[in-house]
């Protein structure tokens, strides 16, 4: 009787260890609530962090009911309650709410409006595709500008009348390279091509980054939506085309690209990545600032080729400094010494939720920090602080 009583014990010992382990897992937060009723203006990022310590674990106790219609999708009025499994694991059971519900009333997983530009008017391009893209080769009646109901001329590439087309500015070229000690950098360069064809800065979103090397590898072009506009006329290698859009300025040298209409998809999951690319760093900050903070937008220094997916999240870590060790060296001139420098640790800054993905460029919206972002900033796994 002893000895069962004991291997009863043990048992539930390990039951309620693994118990534990599981809810440590998943960072359940101190004080979350057991049941929550969505609201209007609510994202999933901020639910997430009312239930867990680290909002990318969400995967982990959502438990997507196939009894409800897009069970994946949470709106206002929708009751989420904290139950346990049968193994013991947390997961989160959703009740949906008593009113009528759109599809476009779902929460997104971050705010639309820290984000709505950048899934509508700017977008990158590979370097082939933007040297070989149709431009305006001027606007009507020799006017320098274009607006909407004027006409402009196009050149190159192939229409039909009553094909809708974008209008796009190049901004900045994206590139990495590695210098002669082999460290890996990423530049943004300004548009450079042959046809006279010149970026506008004054309307780009990030701030300036040093210059690019003779010897990179182009990651990508930015272009800067500035309208669009329906073929009319097509006459030899030149296309009539009517401004249909009210927002910026056409001008002469701004390239035509295929229209598209931009959905915004901003209902996927916060997650952790698969795996972090070794060559991911922040290489932009929005509002052309040298630093970010909370809600502000980054591009990162890799793409879908690299398993980059939107709702991915990871923390991004400030380079440690180089110091002089003027302790050990007591001498200046060793001190200085390039083999007497030592790099300090790379410091902890944030996080970051991916939202927009192109295949070598992503963007990003910083969801948290204690300090901030820089250009530069190292890509680390979420849970690395």
């Amino acid at each position: 009787m002893e000895a069962m009583l004991k291997k009863l014990l043990a048992v539930s010992a390990v039951a309620l260890l693994t118990f534990a382990s599981v809810v440590a897992a998943v960072d359940l937060k101190e004080g979350h609530p057991d049941t929550y009723v969505v609201k209007k203006g609510d994202t999933l990022w901020d639910i997430a962090g009312r239930f867990l310590g680290s909002p990318w674990l969400w995967p982990e106790i959502w438990q997507a009911n196939p009894q409800v219609e897009n069970p994946h999708l949470i709106y206002p009025g929708d009751v989420l309650s904290l139950v346990y499994l049968g193994d013991g694991r947390p997961a989160l059971d959703l009740r949906r709410g008593p009113q009528v519900r759109r599809e476009s009333e779902a929460i997104p997983t971050i705010p639309l409006s820290e984000v709505e530009p950048f899934l509508r008017d700017v977008t990158i391009v590979d370097e082939d595709a933007i040297k070989s893209a149709p431009y305006v080769l001027g606007v009507e009646e020799g006017h320098l500008l274009g607006a909407r109901d004027q006409v402009v001329y196009v050149r190159g590439g192939e229409f039909e009348p009553g094909d809708m087309v974008a209008f796009f500015r190049p901004t900045h070229r994206y590139a990495t390279y590695s210098n002669r000690k082999g460290k890996h950098r990423v530049y943004r360069d300004e548009w450079t091509a042959a046809d006279g064809l010149k970026p506008d800065n004054l309307f780009t979103p990030w701030a300036e980054v040093l210059a690019i090397d003779d010897n990179y590898d182009v990651l990508g072009w930015e272009a800067l939506k500035s309208g669009y506009g329906r073929v009319t006329n097509i006459q030899g290698d030149i296309a009539t085309v009517l401004l249909a859009d009210d927002g910026r300025e056409v001008r002469k040298g701004d390239l035509l690209l295929p229209y598209q209409s931009f959905p915004y998809d901003l209902t996927f999951f916060p997650r952790a990545p698969g795996h972090v690319p070794e060559h991911a760093r922040l290489i932009a900050v929005t509002d052309r600032m040298q630093y970010g903070g909370t809600y502000d937008v980054v591009a990162i220094s890799a793409g879908a080729s690299d398993g980059v997916a939107n709702g991915q999240v990871y923390s991004f870590w400030n380079p440690g400094q180089v110091v002089v060790d003027d302790i050990r060296h007591k001498s200046k001139l060793s001190a200085n010494l390039p083999r007497n420098r030592v790099q300090l640790p790379d410091e902890f800054a944030g996080h970051v939720m991916i939202f927009r993905t192109f295949d070598k460029i992503s963007y990003g919206l910083i969801m948290n920090g204690i300090r901030p972002a820089k250009i530069g900033d190292v890509l680390k796994a979420p849970d690395r602080i």
